[in-house]
């Protein structure tokens, strides 16, 4: 029988375990709307989500005494013999505290912000942090005397992380909102851990996406699964659904995308991940599903396949041939993507942090668009610049993002957009801002920028305007020699300056920070933080969060070690994934030991707290005194 043509085949697009519970990551979104351009039955499922509401719903956790229930005594957890005890309040509660996260029960916010509704267990010690001098309300900084919803959110959020945590005791030790299972993924050089995961007995966790995994296969009886995994902490749960699709149905094509396989499985020569999955395709997927659609209907060549990796008797073979002037699908012709499928009414609001730029991460139903394809500056010399998604800058007139953002506003009723570039370029936002102003069009919007001085007062005030409420961009370490040796075409100056406009303007600042790089001292790292410090202090940024240095092989760095002074560590041999390379700096700075100073400083700014304390502090004394003058910022503001 010959196959069906690529047209007449149906085709699933699934968001593995763990990515966002908050909102749909864009992958399905946007691969199902650029078939449906294409004229292709495409739809899509969020497992990822599906499986969180299973499990914390009274029938999973029911389940998950069951699996208690089993355990020898003396593997019960604290954690989890409170649970035990107190199960009848825990099965009562899970139901409304899920309703309250995902905006379907408001009222019940009332007995959840009293404290006597909710079980408490230790996720709610971190409440014990805040203090009212006074003797008055600790939390009133946060919530004011009317923050009824907000205090309710932030407490049932508390709560559904203490189950994650008994589920993590009781269950899967691996489990996790995000990153979920990651370590058997990232950078493994060999399959052997993702392997024996997979044949080890199924745990509730594993039965209960399996079971989610043929329900959709059952409802949407498709001929080609796509499985999109962005992150490490997808990757576990990909397979298990490749596996339990194999095992249901080996003629359902399965094929292998996203952000982790582009980064990290560019070497793929393992045969045995070809047991679950039929494909595994590089960079965009729009192109090389196209292609292996037609070849699938009968209508390509397999030698005519783009960017995908298969089994053959052979061995793992990588083909990326395709005709003649066939090269990707240009930005402005990959259509807009739909969220049709989805239930947008079903993901949950998490409020973890009661930072207000903080919190955008895992509060809110943001629909997640891109400004242009890749990074306009791709110089930095941490980044991944050699690959795709970075190297190709690809733009779209701002009347065609603009129709985009209509459309998606008509599809799912909600206004927010979150434009997720690795650097929205400052022309393309000035052009966006003008074109919503043009139309009338009201929106809110946040996403990544670079701290360039091409952000001037005016345009911060223009893009404020235009619905822009907050902006995340990398101030890395906060250090002039290092920002230079990065390759990231600032100055600390000049964020101060760039940073403040923003703030003037009404829109939140994150800054993503930096330490542990190449040739980075102890002194460079105290000078950072004082920085930092006074960035809080002066308004300029609002939030942050400290990174450790990773080198990648396909950054700057890894490509060329001895332009920065360090020297590779060997790789093992690889035959799975690839991308994190150790590496031997002569400075011989425990930047591990400096980090957990790093992260408890910048947890205080972003509450308001130790502004006024001299950063030594937090390194308990034992750190050199900073060299930056104490009012530098102030003056650089002055300055401009």
């Amino acid at each position: 029988m010959n196959a069906p043509p690529a047209r007449s085949q149906r085709v699933l697009s699934v968001i593995p375990p763990m990515t966002q519970i908050n909102t749909p990551y864009p992958s399905t979104a946007y691969l199902t709307g650029f078939l449906r351009s294409r004229g292709i039955a495409a739809v899509q499922e969020d497992l990822a989500l599906a499986l969180v509401l299973r499990l914390f719903s009274p029938e999973g956790l029911r389940a998950m005494r069951e699996c208690i229930a089993a355990m020898p005594k003396q593997k019960r957890t604290p954690l989890v013999k409170a649970f035990d005890r107190q199960f009848d309040r825990y099965a009562a509660t899970i139901g409304p505290a899920v309703a309250l996260l995902q905006g379907r029960d408001p009222s019940i916010a009332h007995r959840i912000r009293g404290r006597n509704f909710l079980p408490e267990g230790p996720r709610f010690a971190s409440l014990d942090a805040y203090i009212d001098p006074d003797g008055g309300d600790p939390l009133a900084w946060a919530f004011g005397a009317l923050g009824v919803q907000d205090r309710a959110r932030h407490f049932a959020t508390l709560y559904l992380d203490d189950v994650a945590d008994v589920l993590r005791d009781a269950v899967d030790p691996r489990f996790e909102f995000v990153r979920y299972a990651e370590s058997l993924a990232q950078s493994q050089p060999t399959f052997d851990p993702l392997a024996a995961a997979l044949a080890a007995p199924p745990n509730l966790v594993d039965r209960t996406l399996r079971e989610l995994t043929l329900a959709a296969v059952t409802r949407h009886a498709p001929d080609v699964v796509l499985v999109s995994a962005p992150f490490p902490g997808n990757v576990y749960g990909a397979f298990r659904i490749a596996q339990a699709i194999k095992a249901h149905d080996p003629a359902i094509v399965t094929v292998l995308g996203g952000g982790f396989v582009n980064t990290e499985l560019r070497e793929l020569a393992e045969p045995r991940v070809f047991d679950h999955f039929d494909y595994v395709t590089l960079d965009d997927g729009e192109r090389p599903i196209l292609a292996l659609l037609e070849h699938l209907g009968g209508e390509r060549p397999r030698e005519r396949l783009r960017r995908t990796y298969l089994r053959t008797a052979d061995g793992v073979r990588y083909i990326d041939a395709g005709y003649p002037n066939e090269g990707d699908i240009p930005f402005s012709e990959i259509g807009t993507p739909t969220w049709d499928g989805l239930p947008l009414d079903r993901y949950l609001s998490l409020l973890d942090m009661l930072n207000p730029m903080h919190r955008l991460w895992s509060d809110g139903r943001w629909n997640k668009l891109t400004v242009a394809h890749g990074c306009y500056w791709k110089k930095c010399s941490f980044c991944d610049t050699s690959l795709d998604y970075i190297s190709r800058y690809d733009t779209v007139a701002a009347a065609t993002l603009v129709d985009r953002i209509e459309a998606v506003i008509d599809e799912t009723g909600q206004t927010g957009f979150h434009f997720v570039d690795e650097a929205a370029p400052p022309k393309g936002l000035a052009a966006l801002a003008e074109e919503l102003q043009r139309r009338n069009r009201a929106i809110s919007w946040w996403g990544n920028i670079r701290f360039e001085k091409s952000f001037t007062p005016d345009l911060c005030q223009k893009l404020a305007d235009s619905g822009c409420i907050a902006v995340s961009g990398g101030l890395e370490v906060a250090s002039d020699r290092l920002l230079k040796l990065m390759q990231k075409g600032v100055s600390v100056e000049q964020v101060a300056r760039v940073t403040h406009a923003f703030s003037d303007a009404g829109i939140l600042v994150h800054a993503y920070l930096m330490y542990g790089f190449p040739t980075q001292t102890v002194q460079d790292t105290v000078d950072a933080l004082e920085y930092v410090r006074q960035l809080f202090e002066a308004g300029c940024i609002q939030s942050g969060f400290f990174h450790r240095f990773v080198c990648t092989v396909h950054s700057p760095v890894g490509r060329h070690p001895e332009n920065y002074g360090v020297t590779l560590e060997p790789l093992p041999p690889t035959s799975f994934a690839r991308n994190d390379v150790g590496f031997i700096d002569p400075a011989g700075v425990d930047h591990a030991a400096l980090g957990v100073a790093l992260n408890k400083a910048l947890y205080n700014y972003m509450h308001g707290i130790g502004l006024d304390e001299d950063v030594r502090n937090w390194f308990g004394g034992k750190a050199p005194r900073s060299r930056v003058p104490r009012h530098f910022i102030d003056r650089a503001l002055a300055r401009s």
